[in-house]
């Protein structure tokens, strides 16, 4: 993050520009929307400016700067074609720290302005840090296409009420979820047809009932996909931003972290092969306390939570309890790794069925039932099969499966470390022992795995 984001209040504060033409006039413009007291400094007044005047009671020296100009201003905005005066510009302010632009020069630049997309009171902004303004100036077109004007009347409805909601609801907690089924509901809805003294009445009477509402807590078990950030639905990332608490494993990727409410609780559970932070039963517990304080939990899961994820075992506490709950279905790793590396989990001339099994069971033994898994036309695919891998391979072809059967282990699929080894039971153990693979991986065995090479689009993809 080259440049903070934050927001500055100048209403009444002292800005200084440098410059009296088009590009000076745009800066001015904004200063002013922002109620800033403007003073130009310039040895050259262009009529655009000069119209200005009045408008924005504007203070105008038509002279050279000077290094003592910046003093006790706010801001200074530079938007001067001549360099020589852009750097003593910003060498003046920076002496005195003061924030300073300079237009197009980022270099010489303390603050830099963004694309703005202003609903005010609501106002969202996009840099790209000078690198690509163009670029910026794209994005807050399309922000303000699903940003409707209509925002900033419902942010002002809620300034209107935040006073007396803060005095009635005096749990911060309880407030937040207040406010967000505000914004989310009907009220909202009222605001956007034009109808504000509908969605005036419809606040009163939501914080009529919050005299004698109790916070009551809820689990969101989702399922945070085979890896890839853009893979999460949208009800899994609507509920990750309203989620007090998010209780996660090692297969969730820190980018699909930074997607959950910033002020969120994060809580580590990582489960892996004979390393875990909190075995299952402790897992379950934690999930209801969390929900019985009133809290809003969201447990994410990689994958699906329901195929080898053990949220059967995790619901089943919730309902002993009486603890409501929601299940967020996710793309399963066998789907997600299987489409990125090219290799189709059925196909009409090799394989007519798939088979999901786990390569350990409870007491981390490899029971399966191989005479099934050893039939010809289908796609076994093996979570959490590396540890037993030599193990598999052998069971298979003790039970009939023949020795040049192809398989293959995808490691991090559907990310940019996607990487895909492929070969044969009868020397896929040795190939992989010599490689430095480690999970999370995914294997599949069948003849599907040929057309890996001819449908391999996400590595042709990230290459080209």
């Amino acid at each position: 993050m080259d440049y903070f984001p934050l927001f500055i209040k100048l209403q009444n504060k002292p800005c200084l520009v440098i410059g009296a033409g088009e590009i000076a006039a745009r800066k001015i413009e904004l200063l002013a929307r922002a109620g800033a007291n403007i003073t130009v400094i310039a040895l050259k007044i262009s009529h655009h400016i000069a119209s200005l005047e009045q408008k924005h009671k504007l203070t105008i020296q038509q002279r050279a700067f000077t290094p003592n100009d910046v003093l006790n201003f706010t801001l200074v905005i530079s938007a001067t074609d001549n360099r020589s005066t852009n750097e003593l510009v910003a060498q003046s302010a920076e002496t005195h720290k003061i924030l300073v632009n300079v237009v197009d020069s980022p270099d010489l630049c303390g603050f830099i302005f963004p694309a703005i997309i202003d609903r005010s009171p609501i106002i969202a902004a996009v840099s790209s840090g000078g690198a690509a303004p163009v670029l910026a100036r794209l994005l807050r077109a399309k922000i303000e296409t699903i940003i409707p004007p209509a925002y900033g009347q419902l942010a002002q409805l809620a300034e209107n009420y935040r006073n007396k909601v803060k005095s009635l609801i005096k749990e911060p907690a309880q407030r937040r979820i207040f406010w967000e089924n505000i914004f989310q509901g009907s009220v909202a809805e009222a605001v956007f047809a034009g109808n504000n003294g509908s969605a005036d009445q419809q606040l009163q009477h939501a914080l009529q009932q919050q005299k004698n509402a109790t916070t009551v807590g809820e689990v969101y078990l989702i399922g945070a996909g085979p890896g890839a950030a853009d893979l999460l639905t949208f009800r899994a990332l609507r509920l990750m931003q309203q989620a007090d608490v998010i209780v996660y494993d090692h297969l969730v990727s820190p980018e699909i972290i930074d997607l959950a409410r910033r002020d969120s609780e994060k809580i580590y559970v990582g489960k892996q092969r004979d390393k875990h932070t909190l075995p299952q039963e402790s897992i379950n517990t934690l999930l209801a306390d969390l929900a019985k304080d009133g809290k809003r939990v969201v447990r994410l899961k990689g994958g699906d939570p329901f195929i080898f994820g053990r949220g059967g075992e995790e619901i089943e506490t919730l309902m002993e309890q009486g603890i409501h709950f929601q299940v967020v279905p996710g793309i399963t790793a066998a789907s997600g790794c299987s489409t990125y590396a090219g290799i189709p989990l059925t196909h009409r001339d090799h394989a007519q069925s798939c088979t999901f099994v786990t390569g350990h069971l409870k007491d981390n033994s490899i029971n399966l039932n191989w005479t099934q898994l050893a039939l010809p036309n289908q796609t076994i695919v093996i979570y959490m099969g590396l540890v037993g891998l030599e193990k598999i391979c052998e069971a298979l072809i003790a039970h009939g499966s023949p020795k040049d059967l192809p398989i293959a282990l995808v490691q991090q699929g559907t990310t940019n470390n996607q990487r895909v080894v492929t070969g044969t039971l009868e020397s896929f153990a040795e190939k992989i022992a010599n490689l430095d693979i480690k999970p999370p991986t995914l294997i599949i065995i069948g003849t599907v795995v040929t057309l890996h090479n001819k449908l391999n689009w996400f590595q042709l993809q990230n290459n080209s």
